[in-house]
This record gives C-alpha cells, structure tokens and sequence, in this order.
C-alpha cells in the first residue's frame, strides 16, 4: 500500500509541478502608454494616474497583474512613428495613446495589436475608427471634443467682454488640429461680428512677441487654443496675461483653478480614466471593434473670480450663473 501511495504521489507531483512552475512563470500582459508630453509635466502626471485609476477599476494594477511601458514624445509630434514602432517590436498587448497623432502611428504600426486612444477631434475624420458606435478594426477610445470647443470659447470670451470689437486667438502651428482651430475661430468671429486675430506659437520664446502684438493690435481679449504644448507652459501664459492684463479663456478646467481667467472644456483626467476602463476589459479579452467610442459628456465653464477683480471685470451675471465652479 505505501508502494502504491509512494507511486500516485509521484504521479500527482509529475502532473502538477509543471503547472505550478507555468503559474509562477508566466509573464503578465504588457500595455504600451504612448504620451505627447514629457513625464515631468503636470498634465501627463494627471493622465497616467486616471489611467491607472481605469485600470485598477478593470482589476488590473501596475506591477501585480499588469506591466506598463511608457514612450513620450516630449511635445515632438515627428517622434510619434518611431515611438509606436518600439512599442510593437516589445509585443505589448494593447497600446494608450494620449493623442490622436499617437493613435495614428500605432495603427500604421500595427493592424493586430488592440489600441485605445484619448482624441481631442473627431476620430472618424481623422481616419482612426469607421464610426463612432461600431469602431471596426483594431481600435477604439473617448472623444473629447478639443477641437469642436473653440468657437463655443470664443462666444464665452465675447460674452464676458462684449465691448471688445477685436479678439486674438493663439494656435501652435504644430498642433496636428492647428487649421480645424484656426478655421473654427475665423468662422465663429464673422457670426460674432468681430475682428479676429490668429496668432502663432510654438516656442517659449515666441510668448513676449504674442503679447506685444496683442497690445499693438489692441486685441480685448485673448483665446488660448487647445495644445499640449499651451498646456504644459499654462503657468507662464497666465503669468503673461496677468501682466499685461488681458483677459483670456483657456481649455482646461486646471489652467483656470491656477489663476487663469475662465475655461471651457472636458476634464483632462476624464478621458484617460476611460480609457484605463476600456484597456482593462480588452486584456480580459473584450475587441476593440466591439467597443463604442465613448463621447465626452461633462463640459465644464471655470471662472476664476481672483483674476477677473485684478483685471477690473464685472463677470455678466447670466454668465456667471451658468459657470460650474467659481475660483475666489
């Protein structure tokens, strides 16, 4: 009997040792997260954590379940390609990108491996996905409606400074929406009966000749045009416009909590929280083209009331009533 006994716990240990040994080493899923920005900026700092908070949310965190391997592009849109390329050779198994730009070079770089995406214009016309309910392909994400936004910022600022006659509008030429946002603004100023003003940056150090123009032209106020590049320098713009006391209007909830006249958009964390969710349930085996492209839906109006009494502003109490968070 102890023979026998001695037998089938060699026979059991045969069957399930090399189970055991594939448990401890099997490796976890990889996810590529491909940012615009540098890791040292506030806003990828905001992203990566919602994004982790989605994944978490999904059953999936970082270093127990799920590795993550990051790329930025450090504001360089050119890098984009090469990036999504190393991703694919390190055979993740979904890839983030933060950015249209970025979903574009993994989906050139790939036509298998499944990529959610955060885009701020309109994924269909930017040839990301087939429709926005049934994405198709391998590719799915949030909508944020960055670029669609910027006539709706520009009758907020014509609304909060309606004796302003001429409004400038900042575009980083860079900016793979730069043009949609420079027609979007021309467009809504004819409806608005006013002079616009386009201006162009792309370096620090073209902000002092943005304000000289301003006060040359004598622009009433200035629109901030949607860009990570204005996003991760929103300390010194605002410092700028406090400066010379101008009066302006930016894309994000977090530009006008620092000191910033008013914004008008999504939150910035909103959409990589989405996406994070969206990864998760594709690792558990979910396809892209199955999962619809989540719209943004919450928009919010910041007035920040601290900078409109330096600049000398009475906020129009209509205006005022419809902002969702008032800064005093």
């Amino acid at each position: 009997m102890r023979r026998r006994e001695f037998i089938v716990s060699l026979v059991s240990a045969a069957v399930s040792w090399p189970s055991a040994a594939s448990a401890q080493q099997a490796p976890i899923p990889a996810v590529g997260v491909l940012f615009a920005g540098s890791p040292e900026s506030r806003a990828t700092a905001l992203s990566i954590a919602a994004f982790r908070r989605g994944l978490d949310e999904a059953g999936f965190v970082e270093g127990q379940n799920v590795a993550l391997e990051y790329r930025f592009a450090e504001g360089h849109f050119d890098r984009m390609p090469a990036l999504a390329a190393d991703l694919v050779r390190h055979q993740v198994a979904v890839i983030f990108s933060s950015n249209a730009p970025g979903a574009r070079a993994a989906k050139d770089a790939s036509a298998t491996i499944p990529i959610v995406f955060s885009a701020g214009g309109d994924p269909v016309q930017l040839g990301l996905v087939a429709s926005l309910n049934r994405p198709g392909g391998n590719l799915t994400g949030v909508y944020q409606f960055t670029t669609a936004l910027e006539a709706k910022r520009l009758e907020l600022l014509h609304e909060l400074i309606p004796k302003a006659t001429s409004i400038a509008a900042l575009v980083n030429p860079n900016f793979y929406a730069a043009e949609t946002q420079r027609r979007e603004v021309q467009e809504a100023a004819r409806r608005l009966g006013l002079e616009i003003i386009v201006l162009s940056a792309n370096a620090e150090a073209d902000f002092d000749g943005v304000f000289a123009t301003l006060a040359e032209r004598r622009a009433g106020a200035l629109l901030v045009c949607g860009s990570p590049f204005f996003y991760n320098r929103h300390e010194q713009l605002v410092a700028l416009a406090a400066r010379h006391a101008v009066p302006a209007m930016y894309e994000w909830h977090e530009v006008a909590a620092a000191g910033g006249l008013m914004s008008y958009g999504t939150r910035l964390a909103d959409a990589s929280h989405l996406a994070g969710v969206y990864v998760g349930r594709i690792l558990k085996g979910a396809k892209p083209a199955d999962l619809p492209v989540v719209q943004a839906s919450r928009f919010e109006l910041v007035i920040n009331l601290k900078t409109a009494k330096a600049l000398g502003l009475t906020i129009p109490p209509p205006l005022l009533a419809r902002a969702d968070e008032v800064v005093e």
